[in-house]
């Protein structure tokens, strides 16, 4: 395989490209940085953002015959201008889209994320046949269905779209460190009633998804433009699983708790503010991070087995043994 990853030195993306070198693949990256670790691990580096026009001719370059795209790249967040998302989520998937297209790329794994079919419901064990919701409460999830659903409209390239939730593991730079900072500062409280059931996906299991999936994609496939969610052995109670997260952390545990309406009040007002003021950095509560930590959403991921082959091969609790013996108390 001769593969191209957007986003090669982000934290799932770093894990796939270093799959792929492992398997003996022929490797290129394409990102903002220069990314001399990735060189030093054989990978090809080229530097280009992707949410502007003038990266073409590099991402021109990049895709000479390149048989497999993953398209990792993506800005994530839970607050932020729905222009800036839509930048990084939307046109950034169509530039790297047309240009595979443009190359006689033959297929292309693009990375979404559950939260594309989330609305305000309850999810439990849902399957690819949810529909998109009417409304989302933030522009990440917004702006990852729309490029979602352009990927896997797609009839000049073979896609597929996967959905890994909550993805943590070594190497996080997101869920763990804001999770840890919460708690050590005492500022990390229970929202909700505490028994809502989540789906989790250690960062290695995601990666593996993706060479599994790419491997199996071909114009025929079943997989073709479709989407498949990607977890764990079993949902976790979110809250426990944090708890077992904080003891491993040597943090303090949760002490507090705050109902999952008058967290959705606070978090409305909060985010007014903070846009009616235009005030830097994010709320420390949006109506999203309140969505996540009181529901349940998990799903059935017998359609990605039965497809394509994939079962975790790394369990929850070796998921967990592996983050904290690499990273210590400080993922």
């Amino acid at each position: 395989m001769i593969a191209l990853v957007t986003g090669g030195n982000g934290f799932v993306g770093r894990y796939i490209v270093e799959q792929l070198l492992a398997r003996g693949d022929h490797v290129r990256v394409i990102g903002r940085g220069a990314y001399p670790e990735l060189q030093s691990l054989g990978a090809e580096t080229y530097q280009a953002d992707l949410t502007l026009p003038e990266s073409a001719p590099v991402l021109a370059r990049a895709m000479r015959g390149v048989t497999t795209v993953f398209h990792v790249a993506a800005k994530a967040g839970l607050w932020g201008s729905y222009d800036d998302f839509y930048r990084a989520n939307v046109s950034a998937t169509q530039r790297v889209v047309k240009a595979a297209i443009r190359a006689g790329v033959p297929k292309l794994v693009y990375t979404s994320t559950p939260s594309v079919v989330i609305g305000h419901e309850d999810i439990h064990g849902g399957d690819e046949h949810l529909p998109y919701p009417r409304r989302y409460l933030a522009p990440y999830p917004h702006t990852k269905a729309i490029a979602e659903r352009y990927v896997l409209a797609q009839t000049d390239i073979a896609t597929v779209s996967l959905r890994p939730h909550l993805i943590w593991g070594p190497r996080d730079p997101h869920i763990l460190p804001r999770l840890l900072r919460r708690a050590r500062r005492r500022m990390l409280f229970q929202i909700g009633d505490g028994t809502n059931l989540v789906d989790v996906c250690y960062v290695e299991n995601a990666a593996t998804a993706h060479i599994q999936a790419a491997s199996a994609l071909n114009e025929r496939s079943p997989l073709r433009g479709r989407a498949y969610f990607i977890g764990q052995e079993r949902p976790v109670n979110l809250w426990q699983f944090i708890g077992e997260i904080l003891k491993a952390a040597n943090c303090p545990p949760v002490r507090g708790r705050i109902s999952a309406s008058a967290a959705t009040i606070l978090a409305t007002g909060l985010e007014l503010l903070y846009t009616i003021l235009r005030l830097p950095g994010e709320p420390p509560l949006t109506r999203l991070m309140v969505h996540e930590l009181s529901h349940s959403h998990w799903f059935s991921h017998a359609a990605a087995e039965r497809d394509f082959g994939y079962t975790p091969r790394i369990s929850i609790e070796e998921g967990l043994e592996r983050t904290f013996a690499l990273t210590g108390s400080q993922p």
